[in-house]
């Protein structure tokens, strides 16, 4: 079993790819039978799709757009136009990956498009080690429960929403055969060495909280009965602001002052996900980039930027501890606002998350939204959080 992951500065998609393609050849072990593409939106998605395969090829190719770019073994590359792969070969596992529209029922096709993928794996009705999931933002809570009716709550799932630069909407979704806007790519792994994964934030809550007492899907009306613009720009002390009549972008003040949902408790430590506010609406609404429900406590979360650079090598840090040096290969998800936030700092998280694996081939992206399993819990959708998953060098 190997694993090998490669980073291309080229800056246009065939270029790129040809690079990748030769840095693959050159390891001498063919064919991959999974790989990982991940990429800034200044490339061409649709020729990124088309040319993967007939100039790297692999047994199961998923594909998903980055913010800005990506991060990895050779370092970081935010330039608009980075792209880079994350390859696994093993004769004794087996991979699949199938994608699809959302449509109008995000949960079945999700149900639809996970059977498919293990039927493509040759392990129809079986549950992988471990599910890598890329999906359009907007509907991640439908796509979590109809991956769940397939391989049921304990399934390791991780990935990310996929993301463009300024949230125009210009993220992309590769399948193997196709490109999609609006979609979802779910691939199934079951190596021949074990995984463990760690999916966490890098904030704590500040003592406010409040029950939601209104709410409609993602839109938050009113917290304690109030509204929930001026709930939030009360316990942030003013540094988030109110919309005052019109409507507001709070995306960057709330990068630092998410909110939290309790899910349990680890060790008697509360575990919260977050939800990051993006728009403060004239009528006291905000809106999340997470779900939230009618009369859950919601906490007031708070970070900082030295937090951000230090929690990647500390989750990679935590990733690694069952295995040690036998670190052969890592997926890592770091939510693309935390990386807008620190961004003149990102060669720090990369340098981090490199001190905690060593040598070893990973690949990084920045997405709009972290799926993942903490300690102790089950499969959630989360903003503003960071996940690694690793693989062993050992047969399990």
């Amino acid at each position: 079993m190997q694993f090998f992951s490669a980073q291309s500065t080229a800056g246009t998609a065939i270029e790129g790819l040809a690079d990748i393609a030769t840095q693959f050849t050159n390891t001498g072990y063919g064919r991959p039978d999974f790989m990982a593409l991940h990429f800034g939106v200044d490339l061409d998605a649709t020729t990124l799709q088309s040319e993967a395969k007939s100039l790297i090829g692999a047994g199961a190719f998923h594909g998903g757009s980055s913010c800005l770019g990506i991060m990895g073994a050779s370092g970081v590359d935010i330039s608009g136009a980075g792209l880079g792969a994350f390859a696994i070969w093993d004769a004794e596992g087996d991979y699949g990956t199938c994608s699809a529209d959302l449509g109008d029922d995000a949960e079945k096709v999700a149900h639809d498009t996970i059977a498919a993928a293990l039927d493509r794996a040759g392990r129809p009705g079986e549950i992988p080690e471990m599910v890598w999931l890329t999906v359009a933002p907007g509907r991640e809570e439908q796509v979590i429960a109809g991956l769940r009716s397939v391989v049921g709550e304990e399934t390791l799932i991780v990935g990310g929403s996929s993301a463009d630069n300024d949230a125009s909407g210009a993220w992309a979704q590769l399948g193997p055969e196709t490109v999609h806007t609006d979609g979802v790519v779910v691939s199934v792994l079951f190596p021949s060495c074990p995984v463990t994964s760690v999916y966490q934030s890098g904030f704590a809550p500040t003592g406010a909280s409040g029950i939601v007492t209104r709410v409609e899907g993602r839109r938050v009306f009113e917290i304690d009965n109030r509204p929930a613009a001026d709930v939030l720009h009360e316990w942030t002390g003013g540094a988030v602001p109110q919309a005052n009549g019109e409507l507001r972008s709070i995306l960057a003040e709330t990068t630092f002052w998410p909110l939290g949902r309790e899910t349990w408790e680890v060790g008697g430590v509360p575990f919260h996900i977050l939800a990051h506010p993006t728009t403060a609406n004239p009528d006291g609404a905000i809106d999340l980039l997470a779900t939230v429900y009618k009369d859950s406590r919601i906490w007031q979360m708070h970070g900082s930027a030295d937090n951000l650079v230090a929690r990647a090598g500390r989750v990679a840090e935590q990733a690694k501890q069952n295995f040690g040096a036998n670190v052969a290969g890592a997926l890592v998800v770091y939510c693309c606002g935390c990386m807008m936030a620190v961004r003149d700092r990102m060669d720090e998280v990369s340098a981090g998350v490199k001190a905690e694996l060593g040598d070893s081939p990973w690949l990084g992206v920045f997405t709009f939204g972290e799926q993942g399993v903490p300690t102790g819990g089950k499969l959630h959708h989360g903003n503003l959080m960071i996940s690694c998953t690793v693989f062993s060098n050992e047969h399990g």
